[in-house]
């Protein structure tokens, strides 16, 4: 009798453990195709990974604290699938890394976590900021790069609205505002229209310079075709005054075909023919819930003294891709 007592209330400890264990999910995504890219000098074909989706594995989780309140994470980590290596060097979870507080008042998140342009990439571009039609191709953003590290955000959303408040630590002794970096978006989802403004300010490596990105973004569904448009400012305690535009739209052409279309062009108001512009078409083709196949083929025409792309200001590039993608 004493060890079935001594036995269930072992049982009841252990459930109770469980029971307050976080609750993790692994995802990922294995996408790899073949491409070939002339820079307008060279032409070279090769396979290489995540060209609709960066190849990831990820883990992320919550955890009820009790009183509304949840313990949040994400890692996720970069992997290239044609070689097997890491996507960043020396980094095991280059693409987020944080933890969290969530609830009624919102989410808190401290680590490496993408940068306002780079989580709304999707709102505005038809490509998804990948394949051929790619808009980072084009859009000036750069210097801002995909991903803040030392960042601490806020947001929260309610009723279609959302929004969030960043702010990106530098971290360099005796100079608080080298590598600083402050910003956020508000956007609004309901229905067919999703729209989003974004900013952010980042200082250069010794505080002196820095730049300054408006991105004003959005797509609606009208069911036959969604069009995207964007337009973005970007401007430097410099030389720097850029203006981008977008133009795009998606349409489904039968009940597991998407076609992709997109034209972007870089207005440089600083410099004198230094403009650019990008036409591209891509195709989406589902094979299941989880896997796709892919093509898109993008060309980016430069103005005598830009040179995006391409190994020679003036020059011409293109690229064209076929892969197939896997998401768990």
């Amino acid at each position: 009798m004493k060890k079935t007592i001594l036995t269930l209330a072992m049982l009841g400890a252990f459930a109770g453990a469980a029971s307050a264990q976080t609750n993790v999910t692994i995802y990922g995504v294995v996408d790899v195709g073949l491409v070939r890219t002339d820079n307008g000098s060279t032409t070279t074909t090769s396979l290489d990974s995540g060209k609709q989706s960066g190849s990831r594995l990820g883990f992320k989780g919550t955890e009820d604290l009790g009183g509304g309140l949840s313990a949040v994470f994400q890692l996720e980590n970069g992997f290239n699938v044609d070689t097997g290596g890491l996507a960043a060097a020396n980094t095991l979870f280059n693409r987020q890394a944080w933890i969290g507080v969530a609830g009624g008042f919102g989410t808190v998140k401290a680590g490496r976590q993408f940068t306002p342009v780079y989580a709304n990439l999707g709102t505005f571009d038809p490509f998804g900021n990948a394949l051929a039609g790619d808009s980072a191709r084009i859009f000036n953003t750069e210097y801002e790069g995909s991903r803040f590290d030392n960042n601490l955000t806020y947001n929260y959303s309610a009723k279609g609205f959302r929004g969030e408040l960043q702010y990106s630590f530098g971290e360099v002794a005796g100079n608080s505002s080298a590598r600083r970096a402050i910003g956020g978006f508000a956007g609004y989802k309901n229905g067919p229209v999703d729209a989003v403004l974004t900013y952010t300010k980042v200082n250069d490596a010794a505080g002196t310079d820095d730049r300054r990105t408006w991105l004003l973004g959005g797509n609606y569904d009208l069911g036959v075709v969604k069009p995207y448009i964007a337009y973005a400012s970007v401007k430097g305690t410099g030389t720097t005054d850029v203006r981008d535009w977008l133009f795009g739209a998606t349409a489904p052409v039968s009940a597991a075909g998407t076609v992709m279309v997109s034209f972007a062009k870089k207005d440089n108001r600083a410099f004198a023919n230094a403009d650019a512009e990008q036409w591209a078409l891509g195709y989406s083709h589902t094979l299941s819930k989880r896997t796709n196949l892919y093509t898109s083929y993008g060309r980016l025409s430069n103005d005598s003294a830009s040179s995006l792309r391409v190994a020679v200001p003036g020059n011409t590039a293109s690229e064209f891709n076929v892969g197939m993608r896997h998401t768990f």
